[in-house]
């Protein structure tokens, strides 16, 4: 057993569970494929985007599915890293020579300047959450377009009331018809944006908490290699 393993062992390290979190993104992504292949048999798609003039629908779903596939590959990338970090652990040569991974980079960093944990420690930090602050911004887009297409609809529902010059029955059919397209923009893409808000932070919030676990996990073991490492200086 090596010095590090043993430090590892020590630190608490023993025993983590290495959470599938592919494994649960892939189960959202069959649910989101069944769900789309049914709405597409019930019309659904045909509806939200023929109702919707200005394209924002459009926009907000394409937006959506780009957002959901980079969950997919940062869920790989953050499993990958956890799992790295268990082989840099585990493995029986001294040192982490030639190991791999965001884990192996903190606590080499650690090693050779245990007085200056604030720059590794920052670094692992960016390397492991800082993509998802742009992709919590990307999220956030969701919801504005959709309001922005509430305000649109709301707009044209006003010019059109505007521009009404008197009321004559036999036309009522064309006004109501009129009205309702305004109408139609502004709570389609409200619903669309909300929708799309709700399911991508769900999966953004999964990552944050598998991230911050890992950054736990290879702070709790670095804090005692710097010490270790402290001492033998």
């Amino acid at each position: 057993m090596t010095a590090l393993t043993k430090l590892w062992r020590a630190a608490g390290g023993q025993g983590q569970v290495d959470e599938p979190l592919l494994l649960e993104w892939c189960t959202l992504g069959g649910l989101l494929v069944f769900a789309t292949w049914l709405l597409g048999m019930r019309g659904v798609w045909h509806l939200l985007l023929s109702s919707d003039p200005t394209g924002l629908t459009l926009v907000i779903i394409v937006v959506f599915v780009a957002s959901t596939l980079w969950c997919g590959s940062r869920s790989r990338e953050l499993q990958r890293q956890r799992r790295l970090m268990t082989l840099a652990m585990s493995t029986r040569h001294e040192g982490l020579v030639g190991v791999e991974g965001w884990a192996a980079e903190y606590w080499s960093a650690l090693a050779a300047a245990p007085r200056d944990a604030g720059a590794p420690l920052d670094l692992l930090m960016d390397q492991a959450q800082g993509p998802h602050h742009t992709a919590w911004w990307v999220n956030g887009i969701q919801l504005k377009l959709g309001l922005l297409g509430k305000v649109i609809g709301f707009s044209i529902l006003a010019i059109q009331i505007g521009q009404m010059q008197s009321f004559d029955a036999t036309q009522s059919q064309d006004l109501l018809r009129s009205l309702t397209s305004g109408l139609g923009v502004a709570l389609l893409t409200t619903m669309v944006g909300l929708v799309g808000n709700i399911v991508l932070g769900l999966q953004l919030t999964r990552l944050d908490r598998y991230a911050d676990a890992l950054i736990s996990d290879c702070q709790r073991a670095g804090l005692t290699i710097g010490r270790d490492a402290g001492r033998g200086g």
